[in-house]
């Protein structure tokens, strides 16, 4: 028996669910971030991978065992809020240890992000190299988050006055992570930025979800009411 008056109750569907379809992509853009700004060799990369794959795994185990428990559809989705947490926080450690800014919801990269609609990671890619265009040419951009080489030169000045070395002289100072120009954002920080904006949608996606599920199941009880309730129709009938 299928559907709600049914022992089993109608389950499944996870890819028409929004969270599913965010977190799918937040999975695919971590994997290629860890590729590419995490050694392969840390801790770190192998858990933000695996964060981001519980995330999608759990939605997807959790829509299929509604059918015979809310209770544990719930908790699974708890699981699927939790590790993106997990995820998130490791995105702001990489911002915080590399001296880069996490933007607020109104930074005017993440309203251009948020203004549309991104599918794959390929999308992703797309939107952060046209962000890092605008910053490249006249610079007049005023939401820049590259140096331009005026900033880059005073910063070095400043960080060679500070070191005790001449200025003038042919030793190029390092710009150690603290001495950047306050708009200094490479492209990894620029595909955190963006991960950190999908990962709080995500979040709030789900916070919903698990919202929507307690009420349901307060309204219509779990697998073992409808096996009672199922059991006493048949009594009634025969």
């Amino acid at each position: 028996m299928d559907g709600e008056d049914g022992i089993i109750a109608k389950h499944g569907g996870y890819e028409n669910l929004l969270s599913f379809q965010i977190a799918e992509l937040v999975f695919d853009v971590t994997v290629h971030f860890c590729n590419r700004y995490i050694s392969r060799r840390s801790r770190t990369h192998d858990q933000m991978v695996q964060a981001a794959r519980s995330g999608v795994q759990n939605i997807v185990e959790g829509s299929k065992v509604s059918c015979t428990s809310k209770k544990m559809e719930m908790k699974l989705t708890g699981v699927a809020r939790a590790s993106l947490e997990e995820l998130r926080r490791d995105y702001r450690d990489y911002l915080r240890q590399r001296g880069l800014e996490e933007w607020p919801p109104y930074h005017a990269v993440l309203m251009r992000f948020k203004s549309q609609r991104y599918y794959c990671l390929e999308d992703v890619r797309r939107f952060v190299q046209e962000e890092r265009g605008r910053t490249r040419g006249n610079g007049k951009d005023k939401d820049k988050h590259g140096p331009s080489l005026t900033d880059m030169d005073a910063q070095g000045r400043m960080a060679t006055i500070e070191s005790g070395t001449k200025v003038g002289s042919d030793q190029k100072p390092s710009m150690p992570f603290y001495a950047r120009p306050c708009g200094f954002m490479p492209t990894s920080g620029i595909v955190a930025n963006v991960t950190l904006s999908l990962l709080n949608l995500c979040s709030f996606l789900l916070a919903r979800q698990l919202a929507a599920q307690a009420a349901a199941f307060e309204r219509e009880g779990g697998f073992t009411e409808r096996l009672y309730r199922t059991r006493q129709n048949w009594k009634k009938q025969h």
